[in-house]
């Protein structure tokens, strides 16, 4: 089993930053079969969107709506993954979820609970 657990939502002005965080925590083998991370959103009456992700290799993907905006990153010894959110929108606004997959046993999710993002015009 993996927790994911995120934190650093909040409230922001547009053209502001935020800095979420998802720490990671579980059994060792099972944590170091997991293939890929990313962050999810979901905003009021819209359906959940990948937001970025990390392999475990260390490569990078974003949506296009965020490219440029936000950074995705990992640090390995705190077991705790990064969304660097800079120049928000008020489109940026959702509740922000953490995931973690593996490919082992035919595949398998875990998510977070979630943190809130609000952006003010």
């Amino acid at each position: 089993q993996v927790q994911l657990v995120e934190s650093g939502g909040g409230l922001v002005q547009a053209g502001g930053s935020l800095r979420l965080s998802c720490a990671a925590s579980g059994r060792t083998p099972v944590m170091n079969l997991m293939d890929w991370y990313r962050w999810y959103r979901q905003a009021p009456g819209k359906q959940r969107e990948l937001v970025a992700g990390i392999t475990s290799g260390g490569s990078t993907n974003y949506a296009d709506s965020v490219k440029g905006r936000f950074t995705i990153s990992r640090d390995r010894a705190k077991n705790t993954l990064y969304l660097q959110m800079d120049s928000l929108k008020p489109e940026d606004t959702a509740v922000y979820f953490c995931n973690a997959h593996t490919e082992a046993w035919g595949g398998m999710d875990y998510w977070g609970k979630g943190t809130l993002v609000t952006v003010s015009s």
